[in-house]
């Protein structure tokens, strides 16, 4: 497997709606590996989506493994054309994204989901999360519909903030 650059925004890709992967093939699983070796060489990274790599293609990774905020923890996610087939609660949170690295931003998200998809075998995978780990499983989608966490803000200027170096 492969570290990948990570797109930066403006990248157009990051605006584009992902195309299905439909069945998992050997090409899909080695497209899952670039995004955990890439996911995996960003410190503090918690998921990243196919976009984020230039790839038009359904699929994320996600891992919130030992992250203080996380109260559900599955350990590495591996999902193909995910869908949110659940949500509730609400709750405002900071949030950060390889691909817009100068900026976090307060977003709502649903405290609770349940997303399905594909493992990668290619078997339905349903997930209950909570907490982080929902957040950072609807931050991935997002990029598969080409929302960016910077289209989620409530006010573009009380909400955004310069990341912290150092």
């Amino acid at each position: 497997m492969t570290v990948r650059d990570v797109r930066i925004y403006p990248d157009p890709v990051l605006k584009q709606v992902a195309a299905s992967v439909g069945s998992v093939d050997e090409d899909a699983r080695a497209l899952a590996g670039d995004l955990i070796d890439t996911m995996r060489a960003h410190e503090r990274c918690v998921g990243i989506a196919a976009n984020q790599i230039g790839e038009l293609r359904r699929c994320v990774v996600v891992d919130v493994t030992g992250h203080p905020r996380a109260e559900s923890c599955h350990g590495l996610i591996v999902l193909f054309d995910p869908v949110v087939v659940e949500e509730d609660g609400s709750v405002v949170a900071r949030e950060g994204c390889l691909s817009i690295p100068e900026l976090t931003a307060n977003v709502r998200r649903p405290t609770d989901v349940v997303v399905r998809g594909l493992d990668e075998r290619g078997v339905p995978r349903a997930i209950g999360a909570n907490a982080f780990e929902a957040r950072a499983l609807l931050h991935e989608i997002d990029h598969l519909d080409g929302v960016l966490f910077l289209d989620r803000v409530a006010n573009l200027e009380t909400d955004v903030f310069r990341r912290r170096t150092g």
